[in-house]
């Protein structure tokens, strides 16, 4: 009996009879000939079948079979360069194939543009697609690479509440729903600060699930549910957490570049642009960031540009600065020292600096902006109740995140990363709802 393999593993099956189970992701006539091209979720290969290989019936139904129609074929592995697929350059000469189900004639999400509302009205079936396809394969090895890189450093994966009480980045951004007599709960923006009382327990952990924000944001970076990485590490201070970023995010994009290839290629992805991301990136100061986006903006000609890159000190960046700040840089840079106000409120003060707090943000090359966001927190429980009170959110609720200060509080710091921004930006696509399978917008909650 011939082996059942996975496409993926083609190369090492040339000359060997195989059976490969699928679906037909297109097709193709040419008299005696039909080329299928055949997708099984691990790549796509192609299966040229014979008339004089076939049966006269089973070789008729090829020639109309549509497409997504689930097959298994049995054949021989050629290696042949013009082959397309992925990885490519290999195609089996059918031998046998059985036809599981014909698909239907009226498939939506046929080989052609379609646009964005359809698209995602479509979307359980445009995943299919080939670069709907590789852009989730390449997000699925971004997320398997963190665990590695985590798990390999000494950190412990905790799974912290999607439930919480209370406000962790801002009360305006809450999804609120009523919890039994307990009164209201909010789906949680942030692991983080159940992390603050895992890492007295543990030392290093991490979170890795979905987050909610309820802000009515249409750009190309934002989703209401996405999910975010988030480290926590007891004994840290700023410095010592942007090592921690930047040696990771490096092992992200080595492990996609080694295990992803041929979907950055079918993607059309620039590669010697992600060949370039190794650490140490370059730290720069809030304060000569401000300084830098005046000085473009000085020197920008076109006036719609100008206005865009508009600035004072004391704002938080916007898309337009932060492309220009990362325009000078090929890797992703470090910008540290925010103004406290644009920070939420257990970010350290900085050192006789209480307008500016410890925290930094890592901003990607190519116009991708902030990747990673994070700070050195708190430690001080009488300066982080002030700050509470000043923010005014309830005490009440906060009781046990400020207890943790009270019972062997250490310096600590964290960040959180998106992974659907990550992987937009090692993907190079346009918006960031191609980065998940079942994107959740403002304006979208189906399928």
């Amino acid at each position: 009996m011939a082996e059942y393999i996975s496409v993926s593993k083609i190369s090492n099956y040339v000359e060997k009879e195989v059976t490969i189970k699928g679906w037909v992701y297109n097709r193709t006539d040419k008299g005696k000939l039909v080329f299928l091209l055949i997708r099984d979720g691990s790549g796509f290969v192609q299966c040229v079948a014979f008339k004089g290989d076939l049966e006269p019936e089973v070789f008729d139904r090829l020639v109309r079979l549509p497409q997504e129609s689930s097959v298994i074929i049995t054949g021989v592995v050629r290696e042949d360069k013009r082959a397309p697929g992925i990885p490519g350059g290999f195609e089996v000469g059918v031998k046998q194939i059985e036809i599981v189900q014909e698909a239907g004639l009226d498939y939506p999400m046929s080989l052609k543009d379609h646009g964005p509302d359809f698209a995602l009205d479509n979307r359980h079936l445009w995943i299919r697609m080939q670069s709907q396809w590789a852009i989730l394969r390449i997000r699925a090895t971004v997320m398997a690479a963190t665990r590695e890189w985590l798990d390999n450093n000494g950190f412990a994966e905790m799974s912290t509440p999607i439930l919480t009480p209370a406000a962790a980045e801002g009360t305006t951004t809450l999804f609120e729903t009523e919890y039994f007599d307990e009164g209201k709960a909010y789906l949680a923006q942030t692991g983080q600060l159940y992390n603050e009382a895992n890492i007295f327990a543990f030392g290093k952990v991490y979170c890795f699930g979905p987050t909610f924000r309820a802000e009515k944001s249409k750009t190309r970076r934002h989703l209401t549910e996405f999910w975010m990485l988030e480290p926590e590490i007891a004994f840290c201070d700023l410095d010592g957490l942007m090592e921690v970023e930047e040696q990771m995010l490096t092992h992200i994009i080595q492990r996609v570049l080694r295990d992803r290839m041929p979907e950055l290629k079918s993607l059309g992805r620039d590669i010697s642009k992600l060949e370039k991301i190794v650490g140490p990136f370059p730290r720069i100061s809030y304060d000569d960031a401000a300084k830098m986006i005046v000085e473009l903006r000085e020197k920008e000609t076109d006036p719609e540009k100008k206005a865009l890159l508009a600035f004072e000190w004391g704002m938080d960046f916007g898309a337009p600065h932060e492309t220009a700040i990362t325009n000078q840089f090929e890797t992703p840079v470090f910008v540290y020292g925010y103004p406290s106000a644009v920070k939420a409120f257990y970010m350290e003060p900085w050192p006789d600096r209480p307008e500016v707090c410890k925290s930094v943000d890592l901003l990607a090359p190519e116009g991708y902006g902030e990747i990673c966001g994070g700070s050195e927190r708190m430690s001080d429980p009488e300066k982080l109740l002030a700050r509470i009170r000043k923010e005014k959110l309830p005490e009440d609720a906060f009781k046990w995140y400020l207890e943790l200060r009270k019972y062997g509080s250490v310096p600590h710091s964290g960040f959180g990363m998106g992974t659907e921004r990550v992987t937009s930006w090692i993907c190079g696509i346009e918006h960031i709802r191609e980065a998940i399978a079942f994107p959740r917008t403002i304006k979208r909650v189906y399928p």
